[in-house]
C-alpha cells in the first residue's frame, strides 16, 4: 500500500510539473506599437485636445442647471464662470489661429441659464476644432501674434490643452463637492 501511495504521489508531481511547464513564465509582451508615419506631433496634440474637450463637455452636461451658480467658497468662481473662462480662452487662442474676430463671439454672463453657457462653450469648441484639424507637422511652427507675444501654432494649441486641463480639474472638484462623479472617473 505504501508503494502505491508513493507511486501516486510521484505521478501527481510529474503531471503537475508537466502542466506548469506548459504555462509561460510571464505573459507575452504586447506587439510593438506601429510607428507614427505622418503628422505625429500634431496628432498628439489633437488627441489630447479631444480627450479634455470630451471631459469638459460631459461636465457641463452632467452638472444640474441649479448647480451652475455653485461656488465652493464665496471668493471662488462659480461652476458657470469656470465654463465661461474656458470659452473666453478658447475663443482667443483658437480664434488667433483661425483668424476669427474675437468680438464676433458673445460669452454670456455667469448668471445666464445653462443652455446659454453651454451654447457658448460649444461655439468655442467648434472654433478650436477648426484650429486643431488644420494643424499638421508641416505648419505647426507657424508663428502667430497672441496679444503681446509671438507663439507657434503648436505652442498655442498645447497651451490651450494645458489650460483646459487646469479648468477641467476645477470643474471635477466642483462636481465632487456636489456629489457628482467627474467624467474622467466614470467607469
Amino acid at each position: 500500500m505504501r508503494k502505491t501511495w508513493i507511486a501516486l504521489a510521484g505521478m501527481n508531481v510529474t503531471f503537475l510539473g508537466i502542466s506548469l511547464a506548459q504555462q509561460p513564465a510571464t505573459p507575452p509582451a504586447p506587439p510593438p506599437a506601429l510607428p507614427c508615419i505622418e503628422n505625429c506631433l500634431s496628432k498628439e496634440v489633437q488627441t489630447n485636445y479631444a480627450r479634455v474637450k470630451d471631459y469638459i463637455l460631459k461636465s457641463a452636461d452632467k452638472m444640474p442647471a441649479e448647480s451652475y451658480s455653485f461656488k465652493p467658497t464665496p471668493e471662488i468662481r462659480s461652476f458657470a464662470r469656470v465654463l465661461n473662462h474656458v470659452t473666453e480662452a478658447q475663443v482667443r487662442i483658437c480664434g488667433t489661429i483661425d483668424g476669427a474676430k474675437v468680438d464676433a463671439f458673445t460669452v454670456p454672463p455667469e448668471t445666464a441659464d445653462k443652455a446659454a453657457i453651454v451654447a457658448a462653450l460649444n461655439a468655442s469648441f467648434a472654433e478650436c476644432d477648426k484650429a486643431y484639424a488644420g494643424t499638421t507637422d508641416a505648419n505647426m511652427t507657424e508663428v502667430f501674434t497672441a496679444g503681446p507675444f509671438k507663439r507657434s501654432r503648436l505652442g498655442l494649441l498645447w497651451g490651450n490643452v494645458a489650460h483646459d486641463n487646469e479648468q477641467y480639474a476645477e470643474l471635477a472638484t466642483y462636481m465632487r463637492l456636489k456629489g457628482q462623479v467627474p467624467p474622467s472617473s466614470e467607469k
